[in-house]
């Protein structure tokens, strides 16, 4: 596997030498788009708008629109040049309770791994932050941007997820009136979700719509026409302690997964 980012984390007086790998992949089905007529792939070319000729990789540089249609160019060296060692690496600010960061917050997630030296500092990090449940906040620029991370210790390794800045987040565009909730229909809510409780094993999920998927494709690719989906009963609970009396019984019914394995 590729290595995504080198770096140092760093706190205190002490400094970890780290490669970072990209934890997570796109297995997602890719269409291409053709023209109708004659299933001819569409073809995107980078065009000068000055010259009108199509434009290599290797002639591309980066500019900023100062004024209107003034730029003034930047080099990948220069963007190098400009930053520091502390720039370079992870330079860890406080340290925070998993639970007081909210989802919204986190973007990429990297693997993280101990370059050789580091390895005895790397473990006593990850294993004090899982000791006492907490991650670390740090910042560190990757490309033309200084990243918010957070390093979050797992039983294996550490995870670094970039995170966005307060103002990357947009505010709730629209709220609700909350209902009044009676404590008979909170009681029957927390016994349906108690009845549901069960561990986290990412193993046990796939993307059942790309399997249809893949199906589809097959069966095009043979010559079968595409059969519609059965039509599921949506059934007639109207009444919401019905229905939550309804998904607690057929939670209880739901046969586990030893139960299915057996």
């Amino acid at each position: 596997m590729a290595i995504a980012h080198k770096s140092v984390i760093s706190f205190g007086l002490v400094a970890i030498p780290v490669s970072l790998y990209t934890a997570t992949q796109d297995n997602d089905i890719r269409f291409n788009q053709l023209h109708t007529k004659d299933h001819e792939r569409i073809r995107y070319k980078k065009i000068c708008g000055h010259c009108g000729e199509e434009i290599k990789s290797d002639e591309i540089v980066k500019g900023y629109e100062y004024e209107k249609g003034q730029y003034v160019v930047v080099s990948d060296e220069e963007f190098e040049r400009i930053k520091t060692e502390k720039d370079k690496s992870i330079q860890i600010l406080h340290f925070a309770q998993l639970n007081q960061i909210s989802p919204v917050y986190y973007n990429k997630a990297y693997q993280v791994v101990p370059e050789k030296g580091g390895e005895k500092a790397f473990e006593l990090l990850r294993k004090a932050l899982m000791d006492e449940q907490k991650i670390a906040i740090g910042k560190t620029v990757l490309g033309t941007k200084e990243n918010l991370m957070a390093i979050i210790p797992r039983e294996e390794c550490l995870l670094i997820a970039t995170m966005f800045y307060d103002d990357d987040i947009k505010e709730i565009p629209k709220s609700y009136k909350k209902p009044e909730i009676e404590e008979g229909e909170l009681a029957m809510a927390t016994t349906l979700i108690n009845s549901m409780d069960t561990p986290f094993n990412p193993e046990e999920y796939t993307d059942e719509y790309q399997i249809k998927l893949r199906q589809l494709i097959e069966n095009k690719i043979a010559g079968k026409e595409v059969v519609g989906a059965e039509p599921e009963s949506v059934g007639n609970v109207i009444n919401l302690m019905d229905a939550l009396k309804a998904s607690i019984d057929n939670a209880k019914n739901k046969p586990s997964k030893k139960a299915k394995e057996a």
